[in-house]
Order: C-alpha cells, then structure tokens, then sequence
C-alpha cells in the first residue's frame, strides 16, 4: 500500500495514450457502426499528445508572513515628551486647586454674611420658587411648616375655586365686573402670600430669627382676617357676589341653584383655611415665646427705639 503514494502526484510525467500496442490496435481497427465502417485511425496522424503540466502558484509579497506571534514596533514617546506632559498635568491640577480654593473662600464670606442662595426648585415641573422642607427646616418644625404650606396651597384653591363660581355667576347675568374683581383677588392673592407671610415663616424657621418671625404674625393676621371676610362676603363690593361666602350664596341660590351651590362650596372652602390658618398661627406663637424668641424680639425693639431716639 506504501508503494502507491511514494512517487509525487505533482511531479511532471509524459501521458501517451497511444504508447500502449494494445490501445493503438483498438484505434487504428475498423469500427463498426450500422453494419459498415464508421471510422479508421491513421496513428501516424494523430499527434502526440502535449504534457499536462500544473499552473504554478503566484509568488507571494515579499512582505507576507505567516508568522502571527511577530511583534510590531510601535513608536513610545520618548522621555522628554512624558516629562513635558507630565508638568503640563501638574500645572493644570495646581490651577484647579487654587480655583477650588478661592470658591471655598467665597462661599465662606457668602456663609458669614448671612446670604443663602436659593435654587428654584418647586414644583418639579417648572421650578418658580426655592422649597425644601426636609433638608432646610429643623425636623421638630417640619411638620407646622408643612401645613403652613398647606394654608397657602388653600388659599390657592379657594381664589381659584372663586374665580371658577363668580364666573357661572357672571354667565347667568350679574355682569362682568364682579369676575374682574375675582380675578384681581387671585393675580395679587397667590403671590402676595407666598411673597409676605409664607416665606418670612419659612427663612425665620430656617433661621430661627426673631425678626421674620415678627413680620410673619403681622401680615398672617391680615391673611386670616382676609379668608374671614372672604367666607362671610358682606355686600361691600358689588354686593359681595366678587367672593364666595355666605351671604351671596343664599341670596343666589333662589335665582340661581347652580351658582348658590357653587358659591356655597367657596364659602366651605374659606371656612376650612380660615381655621387651618387660626391653628397654625397659634403653634408658630407657642413655638415663638416657648424659644424665648419673644424676649429677644421685645429687646431688639428696645435697641432699636434707643438708637432711634439718640
């Protein structure tokens, strides 16, 4: 069996078919084909048959290589550079340190003198105002703070439930006016509270200042003064039909049931602020002389009308 593989298959040999006698005997006899003789074979005109040679390979590139574990040169930046970029690097690390330096210095004056800045943050949708409860207030006022803010939310609804029953009113016939009025009531209500009385309350529990605390009292009694009067509506302006409250919902309600019911929920609605507004004040003035905020307030009073009168 070895000796059929020991000669080289690619090896260039000379193929006669006509050298064997025997095969030259078939082709140069008479073929017989239908009866008669179909062909006859000269073999001294056939020519000799030409030798198969195999097509040589192409060379391959001079700069192909089979060897896939070569290394390749990569060109390293050389010492000079590492060193150039490396003082580049401390140079700039030693600029951020001093840029950190003088924001820390700033934001200690800014500290020391009593200047917060405050991040618009509230509501989450689209921030108007700065309002964080959980990380600003102290966690025993967290929970007056919160329904302070409550009250002011109240007194969204209510001027906006108020616009809603003057406008049904204005629609069944008592004019135009009185929704002009309710409207002027929310434009200047919404912002003024939050403006004049929430946030005081707000910095002075931030704070803890006896000022703020002052200025609170003083306007969030004209608040609650206001929701009263908004709840029982005498007939002052335009008969009392711009707000909500009683007394326009029972004369209403006769002419018009729709509206009387209406203006009977807005006169709810202020009722329920009015007395959410009383409680509020009366823990932020327990919490207030409790501190002994109080005291403090009446001697800065004192300083203060001293050196009014020196």
């Amino acid at each position: 069996m070895a000796g059929r593989y020991d000669s080289n298959p690619f090896d260039e040999e000379e193929v006669n078919p006509f050298s064997d006698p025997a095969v030259r005997a078939k082709a140069t006899g008479p073929s017989n084909y239908g009866g008669g003789a179909f062909f006859t074979t000269n073999p001294g005109s056939v020519p000799a048959a030409t030798n198969s040679r195999l097509s040589p390979l192409p060379p391959e590139p001079a700069d192909f290589s089979y060897d896939r574990g070569a290394t390749i040169d990569i060109p390293l930046d050389s010492t000079k550079d590492l060193k150039r970029k490396e003082k580049e690097l401390q140079a700039k690390e030693a600029e951020l340190k001093k840029r950190e330096q003088d924001l820390k210095r700033r934001e200690d004056a800014v500290a020391r003198a009593g200047i917060v800045i405050e991040e618009k943050n509230w509501p989450p949708f689209f921030p108007i105002i700065h309002h964080d409860i959980a990380n600003e207030i102290p966690i025993h006022l967290q929970r007056l703070q919160y329904i302070a803010f409550t009250t002011l939310l109240g007194l969204v609804g209510c001027l906006f439930w108020n616009i809603i029953a003057v406008t049904t009113a204005w629609i069944k016939g008592e004019g135009v006016k009185i929704w002009f009025v309710a409207i002027i009531y929310f434009i200047s209500g919404v912002p003024g509270g939050y403006v004049l009385w929430y946030r005081p309350l707000y910095r002075a529990m931030r704070t803890d200042s006896a000022f703020k605390f002052g200025w609170f009292f003083l306007v969030y009694l004209i608040h609650i003064i206001f929701c009263i009067f908004a709840a029982v509506a005498p007939p002052v302006i335009f008969k009392g039909k711009s707000l909500t409250g009683i007394l326009p919902a029972v004369d209403l309600i006769g002419d018009h049931v729709l509206v009387g019911i209406f203006y009977f929920i807005g006169f709810g609605l202020f009722c329920l602020e009015s007395l959410l507004s009383i409680w509020v004040i009366q823990q932020v003035y327990m919490y207030f002389r409790g501190s002994g905020k109080a005291a403090e307030m009446k001697r800065e009073a004192a300083r203060g009308a001293m050196r009014a009168a020196l």
